[in-house]
């Protein structure tokens, strides 16, 4: 892939933070979802590039555009697979609350996990504890492995998990193991890329989320050493049939890194919508905004932040017209 998709897919996590942030706090997600579809779409079409959406907006956020099969960016360029959620985090930024993000991914054609829109079991660790969980393991067991490996007491650890009343067994699990927990109401892309940030305090991610949300944590973590294991968890007959159609049979298969991106060229961006532990969230003064955001190439191994600031008046459509 072309060195130069690095920035232009932070242009386009920028558009959709600035975009969706307007809506912080107002109590309508689905307008601050559809706010940052249609800026992303704006952008990834001044890309050059081949693109293909793998993982898009799907039917439990009914987002208007970006759906899977979606064709992207110029057509001209590298053939490339495309995961994005351009605001991940709807209810977060309809409450105000922290951690939401704009996100993309995008791998060389074929090398992307098209997984179904549905629940996924996950674990996620940083780049200390890889290889040493196992998502068969117990909680304790895996607990412990992250404790050993980061040199601490399980006492010390840290697990993030999404504060639903489907983990009320897994929750007390962690409690009993003598570890502490994070509970987040949203989120779980900012969750896994934390356990492999040092300064978020973040050690390991445990619980149920969305699949898609999956891969684009594991798109993340290829670039900062980290990993993560899931197993689909259907909840009806129609989702056992999507996930046999697209050809996956085995319900009880863990995907591995692997699965979730083949491949040594991946490159993850996202823009932080509102206040985080990794990045801040868009700030408005005047005509003017700025936003903070992180991109990432599993072939360079680099690690960027960028701080921008924008003119909104030079660009309202957060796209700049071509030069003539």
């Amino acid at each position: 892939m072309e060195r130069s998709l690095t920035l232009e897919l932070v242009r386009v996590t920028e558009a959709a933070a600035l975009a969706s942030a307007r809506w912080m706090g107002k109590g309508q997600q689905h307008e601050a979802d559809q706010a940052a579809t249609t800026a992303m779409r704006a952008v990834f079409d001044t890309i050059p590039m081949q693109g293909k959406v793998v993982i898009g907006e799907g039917e439990m956020d009914e987002a208007p555009m970006l759906y899977i099969g979606e064709e992207l960016g110029t057509q001209n360029g590298p053939k490339v697979d495309v995961a994005v959620d351009p605001l991940e985090g709807t209810k977060i930024v309809a409450q105000g609350t922290w951690n939401a993000l704009s996100v993309v991914a995008i791998a060389e054609r074929g090398h992307l996990l098209h997984a179904p829109d549905m629940y996924m079991k996950k674990i996620a660790v940083g780049p200390e504890a890889v290889g040493k969980v196992d998502i068969n393991a117990s909680t304790l067991e895996n607990l412990q492995a992250v404790a050993k490996a980061k040199n601490k007491d399980v006492e010390d650890v840290v697990a993030i998990v999404l504060d639903r009343p489907r983990h009320k067994e897994l929750i007390e699990e962690i409690r009993a193991a003598g570890a502490r927990i994070k509970l987040i109401t949203d989120g779980d892309v900012a969750a896994a890329l934390n356990t492999a940030v040092d300064d978020t305090g973040v050690d390991i991610l445990l619980g149920i989320g969305g699949a898609p949300e999956g891969v684009l944590a594991a798109a993340a973590l290829q670039c900062l050493g980290g990993e993560i294991q899931g197993k689909l968890v259907p909840s009806n007959d129609e989702e056992i049939e999507r996930c046999q159609r697209m050809g996956i049979t085995d319900l009880d298969q863990v995907f591995y890194m692997d699965d979730f991106c083949a491949g040594n060229d991946t490159i993850f961006a996202a823009t932080g919508v509102t206040d985080g532990e990794l990045l801040k969230g868009v700030q408005f003064k005047g005509s003017g905004a700025t936003t903070q955001s992180v991109v990432m190439r599993t072939k360079s191994g680099t690690i960027r932040f960028i701080d921008g600031q924008h003119r909104l008046k030079k660009k309202p459509n957060l796209v700049m017209d071509p030069l003539p």
